[in-house]
């Protein structure tokens, strides 16, 4: 009998099997409560987001043994993905992946030329004055106002926002160009966003 696949990768199938055992780990899960239930619209949603991850997942790990990377001084995931709006920035799928410490090492090889200038930092600066402004203590307990800085005091806080940013977007066009070159995805796989599979409810 013939496996049915949700995808392959570089022509390997990813079994469904692969989709059922990730979505069992999850229903066995601390946060089981909070899943949708399956058979529904967003159960289904559910399966395809994490066959995005496996897809991701497999293609990440094909690049790093195509590199030689290994998980040696591979940065942590706090520094790549600090807060929530970094994760937004880079995306679901890729955020999850990237708890991996050898796709860190990806990241942290694919976007190793990625620099911001001068220029950059001190536009940035003229437009949020305030952005990194410490508080200031006012009286009975309320802050006063803050001050902005002025841009040599903040400028390595300023680059290191500015080059975290411009490194996670350089990494997700690269590995949205490596998806679309490597994966076939199978009928009711469709990405979760696909506005042409009929689970999608992100409508204008």
């Amino acid at each position: 009998m013939i496996a049915r696949l949700v995808a392959t990768v570089a022509g390997i199938p990813v079994p469904v099997d692969e989709v059922d055992a990730r979505e069992a780990q999850l229903r066995n899960g601390p946060r089981a409560a909070a899943l949708p239930l399956r058979g529904t619209s967003e159960g289904r949603q559910l399966r395809r987001w994490l066959t995005q991850l496996i897809v991701t997942q497999r293609v990440m790990s094909a690049e790093v043994a195509a590199r030689g990377l290994t998980a040696t001084d591979a940065p942590t995931e706090a520094e790549l993905l600090p807060d929530v709006t970094a994760r937004l920035e880079i995306g679901s799928v890729a955020a999850a992946a990237l708890a991996d410490s050898r796709a860190r090492a990806l990241f942290a090889a694919v976007t190793a030329a990625v620099q911001v200038s001068d220029d950059d930092v001190t536009e940035f600066h003229a437009r949020n004055p305030l952005r990194f402004a410490p508080p200031r203590p006012g009286r009975h307990g309320w802050r006063a106002s803050p001050v902005g800085p002025p841009l040599e005091q903040v400028r390595p806080v300023i680059t290191g926002h500015l080059l975290g940013a411009a490194r996670r977007r350089a990494f997700r066009v690269w590995l949205d160009a490596r998806r679309a070159a490597l994966v076939e995805l199978a009928p009711g796989y469709e990405h979760p966003g696909d506005p042409r599979q009929p689970d999608n409810t992100h409508r204008h």
